[in-house]
């Protein structure tokens, strides 16, 4: 797997192969001692997994089939496992994690989204840079996440909801349960604790050397820190998308029928077996959950390895209405609890079910099953 020197290598294929290509380069051991920094060994496969194209079982068994010792490919693993935590979490929790989880966020002065972190300009060179590429790519690497999420939240004192919902509507992994939950994880409202950091920790893992920023200070500053002018405004940075064009209602079959949606992508659901393959998608879901044009296009780009797939753009009822008394299969998730019909699982890299109130307890059950 080469690594990443610079932003413009966020390269995200939609074709079949080049993914499967993409799971054959991860390297376990150089992403556990590198993954921190923006030219670490990313596996780059979030966007696959977060559109359900592939699973984290599914690369698990990869790295398991590599014969590795367990140790230095660990924290790859675990980071695998923080996806899976964070789902269970949500079909728990449901819309709950929309708002304030377990704490609520203390020290909030503002709503909506700072005005420099949506036009690229709070003066940190290493935020303002990788912002600008976000747009372009749809990717940010995780620490610079958590970097944006700390700015806003406890730098800016804003309220982690909408600054969260404009960094999902950009993300081509954009998955409300990781994105959501990481940020009330920086903001101290799934855990008590708040996340941040300072300018020389930027320096440091993403390559920089810049000086007198609002950053620029030492930890215990942190505690008595004005909020920066820089972050004063805000702005909204929703914007309207098109849909792709939707079947005709005559090009439907009354045969078994599988629902796609933008969080199942799985090329090789009920592969090579005679059923209708519908992509459905919900304007409502969209309107509540806004995504870019970009990661829209990405995942109609994914669907085009699922072969004879069909778009539907309209609701589930208005689908199921038109499909008569076919048999109807989805997988489950937490969206697609207004769904009916045959409900299969999605694929799990263990048999932990259930709400752990932090991940270690979690991934200390978790742990047991995937070291056998």
């Amino acid at each position: 797997m080469s690594t990443l020197t610079t932003h413009q290598q966020y390269d995200f294929p939609t074709d079949w192969n080049s993914i499967k290509d993409r799971i054959q380069e991860i390297e376990p051991i150089k992403y556990g001692s590198t993954r921190n920094f923006e030219n670490g060994a990313l596996t780059l496969l979030g966007p696959y997994i977060s559109r359900g194209v592939i699973s984290t079982k599914s690369i698990f068994e990869h790295i398991k089939s590599l014969d590795l010792e367990w140790k230095p490919i660990e924290k790859l693993i675990q980071e695998l496992a923080w996806r899976d935590y964070w789902q269970q979490v949500w079909v728990e929790k449901q819309s709950q994690i929309e708002s304030d989880l377990n704490f609520e966020q203390k020290a909030v002065l503002h709503s909506g989204v700072p005005a420099a972190i949506v036009e690229a300009n709070t003066g940190i060179e290493a935020i303002d840079e990788a912002i600008e590429m976000f747009y372009k790519t749809g990717y940010l690497h995780n620490h610079m996440r958590m970097y944006i999420s700390a700015i806003c939240c406890n730098i800016g004192k804003y309220h982690w909801s909408a600054p969260a919902m404009w960094m999902y509507a950009h993300l081509l992994d954009g998955d409300l349960a990781s994105n959501h939950l990481s940020w009330q994880w920086v903001a101290g409202t799934f855990s008590n604790r708040k996340y941040v950091a300072n300018q020389e920790n930027i320096n440091k893992y993403f390559n920089s050397a810049q000086r007198n920023t609002f950053l620029d200070v030492p930890y215990e500053a942190f505690n008595n820190l004005e909020v920066p002018a820089e972050l004063l405004q805000s702005k909204n940075s929703i914007s309207e998308i098109n849909y792709p064009e939707s079947i005709s209602p005559v090009d439907l079959e009354e045969k078994k029928t599988l629902v796609y949606n933008y969080y199942n992508l799985d090329p090789l659901w009920y592969e090579g077996e005679d059923v209708q393959r519908i992509l459905l998608i919900e304007p409502a879901v969209f309107e509540r959950y806004p995504i870019s044009q970009k990661c829209m296009d990405f995942a109609v780009g994914l669907s085009a390895n699922i072969k004879g797939i069909k778009i539907f753009v309209g609701s589930f009822t208005s689908l199921q209405t038109q499909l008569k008394d076919s048999e109807i299969v989805f997988k489950e998730h937490p969206l697609n609890t207004h769904y009916h019909g045959v409900q299969e699982n999605r694929d799990w890299m263990t048999s932990v079910k259930g709400y752990f109130p932090g991940f270690f307890k979690f991934w200390n059950k978790a742990k047991k099953e995937l070291v056998k």
